[in-house]
Order: structure tokens, then sequence, then C-alpha cells
């Protein structure tokens, strides 16, 4: 073999080197990335599974007063089936926040479903009993957003000149 095939199977061989260490060094860094930022998919059915494993232990206490107990957190004491109801108002409404949240509803849905959910005077009253739990919330952050949303909904239904409750209220901007 002469100097000159030699030096381009040398060269072949340096180049192919670089490009496997440049391949190792990617894969570790694209590995690092998807360890650390959660794809869309992956972040949804962490939210999914989460609403399951709520909702699951709602519907414990839902049927075991021993349990709602637990979950009793309201200023005035509750009748045993009105908690039931608060609970399960509560998981009406995070299932609404988790269909927005992974892309279910888009916002003008989620608005007119919860102008749905606001007609039901037992969700108001829960509304109303759990306004103290929602002042913490980030006020940047979707629960806080989603929360405006039904406040300023439950105030356009009650100042509302109509029956025609569907036609009440705009949709706020995303």
């Amino acid at each position: 073999m002469g100097s000159a095939a030699v030096a381009g199977l040398a060269f072949a061989v340096g180049a192919l080197t670089v490009l496997t260490a440049q391949q190792r060094k990617h894969g570790a860094l694209r590995l690092r990335v998807g360890c650390t930022e959660p794809s869309v998919h992956q972040q949804n059915t962490t939210l999914i599974a989460q609403q399951r494993l709520q909702f699951d232990m709602l519907s414990k206490a839902m049927d075991d007063p021993d349990l709602a107990a637990v979950l009793d957190t309201f200023d005035v004491a509750l009748a045993p089936r009105t908690l039931r109801q608060y609970l399960f108002a509560n998981a009406v409404y995070t299932n609404a926040l988790l269909f927005w949240r992974v892309g279910n509803f888009t916002w003008e849905e989620v608005h007119g479903h919860l102008r749905l959910i606001c007609q039901n005077p037992v969700f108001r009253s829960y509304w109303e009993a759990t306004r103290p739990h929602r002042a913490s919330l980030l006020d940047a952050s979707d629960e806080a957003r989603m929360g405006r949303m039904v406040d300023k909904l439950i105030r356009d239904l009650e100042e509302a000149d109509t029956d025609d409750w569907w036609v009440v209220g705009e949709p706020p901007c995303e």
C-alpha cells in the first residue's frame, strides 16, 4: 500500500474516531436534556395519572365519611351529604382544568363547559366555600387563571338580564 493510501486510511480512521466521539457526546447530551425536560406527552401522561389518583381518593372519600373527614377543610361544619357533593364538585372542576391543560379543550371550550357547571347551585356553593383555598394560588398559575374565569362567570351569570345562560360571559383571552 502506498503512502498516499496509508495517509488516506489514517485520515478516515481519525475522522471516524472524532465522529464517533461526537455522536456519543451528543447522545449523552440528548439523554440529559430528555431527563431534565420531559416531553409534552410525558407531562400530559403525568397530569392524567395524577388526576386519576386524585379522583380515586375523592371517590373513596365520597363513599366513606371517615375518609371524607380528612378532606373537610371548610370553615363551617358540613353535613356528610354536602361534603360528598363538594368533593364531587372539586372532581368536576379539576377534570375541566385537566382537559384544558392536556389540550382536550381550548380556552373557549373550557369557558363554555364551566359556564354550564356554574349553573348548578351546589357547584356555586362549593365555589364560594373554597374561596379561601384559592387565596394562596400563584397568580400566574393555570388554576388561578381558571379560578378567575369561574369567578367572572358566576358574577356574569348573577348579573345577567337573560335566562339564556349559554350566551352569558365572554371567554377571556388565553
